[in-house]
């Protein structure tokens, strides 16, 4: 009789507990705290974005992994944030690879001006392009996601409606969109986004290369009257979400395996804010009068045509490299074509 009292008891136990436990998902363990360094402000929409991205990681895991935001740089600069990561100052960050000139050669085809238009394009191609080539130069993290803004275009305080408008022109500009500045016969200026307003409101430079999203996610629009649509010519450029390496190892399995199927929600989560930024953007410049300024097709193909030395260019070093850069450059070429 008492050992079908224990066993009823045991029983009883089992059945209270074994809900509990199957609720507990992942890594039900003590909580781990980890940093994130991101450049964007606080208010920015990517800031808001990224930080919805850590509490959706610390419910998922039910507490097991909690992420503390560092915006506006205040961890680590742009352009120390990736060796930030690497080095552990923070466990995560967000930045972008051109920041960091050369240290990212065969991931630059990214950046170049390969004629864009729009963010959730941009973005795709990121992810098809790492997924695809594996890059080792990322190798010293762990990447979560990565992400490209919208097209690239001029934005300036006076109307640039031809090539000729553009000559000698400071524009803020950074890596490989310097390039493009040159290309396009103005004067590159390279200075972290977060200098260009006071730039801008000085005069230091006389605009910037930059996606129609700065004109309110950074209050350019204050700054500058005029875009110019420069399709044809129009660039972005490479983001990362990365991890510390020996971090992301430390983590249980179950904890990783959740973290990288919040990382592809993610990608289209941030493609799509990037369109959204951008006419968010262009309904803030609007709004203070500023003039946007389409190319006719003949004009347009003008600035196309000068992109074309940029792209040999990266070809010819990447192979000078060992690296496949000329594969690179064909599959978004092809990638593009193929996702308008």
């Amino acid at each position: 009789m008492l050992k079908k009292r224990s066993s009823a008891f045991v029983c009883g136990c089992l059945m209270i507990l074994l809900p509990m436990l199957l609720a507990a998902g992942p890594a039900s363990c003590k909580t781990v705290e980890l940093t994130y360094s991101i450049f964007f402000p606080a208010t920015h929409g990517h800031c808001i974005l990224a930080t919805e991205w850590a509490k959706e990681i610390e419910k998922r895991t039910n507490g097991a992994v909690k992420i503390n935001m560092f915006p506006g740089g205040t961890l680590t600069p742009a352009d120390q944030c990736y060796d930030g990561v690497v080095k552990g100052i923070s466990d995560i960050g967000m930045s972008v690879v051109s920041y960091v000139k050369g240290r990212f050669p065969l991931s630059e085809v990214i950046d170049l001006p390969l004629g864009y238009r729009a963010g959730n394009q941009a973005t795709k191609l990121c992810n098809a392009y790492f997924e695809k080539f594996k890059p080792k130069e990322f190798d010293d993290v762990k990447i979560m996601y990565l992400h490209g803004h919208g097209p690239g275009i001029v934005n300036t305080k006076k109307p640039v409606e031809k090539l000729e408008d553009l000559k000698g022109m400071k524009l803020r500009c950074t890596g490989t969109s310097s390039k493009v500045a040159s290309a396009l016969g103005a004067t590159p200026v390279a200075m972290p986004q977060t200098e260009t307003y006071d730039a801008l409101q000085k005069g230091v430079v006389e605009g910037v290369l930059s996606p129609i999203e700065v004109l309110k996610g950074w209050k350019f629009a204050e700054v500058t009257n005029c875009t110019t649509q420069n399709f044809g010519s129009s660039y972005s450029l490479l983001f990362f979400v990365a991890m510390n390496k020996k971090k992301w190892n430390s983590l249980p399995k179950d904890v990783q395996e959740t973290i990288e199927k919040i990382n592809k929600e993610w990608i289209d989560k941030t493609a799509k804010l990037w369109v959204d930024l951008d006419k968010e953007g262009t309904e803030f410049a609007l709004a203070k009068g500023h003039k946007i300024i389409q190319l006719s097709k003949e004009e347009d193909a003008r600035w196309a045509k000068l992109m074309e030395p940029i792209l040999d260019e990266y070809v010819k070093s990447t192979k000078a490299k060992g690296l496949p850069g000329d594969e690179a450059l064909k599959f978004c070429q092809e990638w593009l074509k193929n996702n308008p």
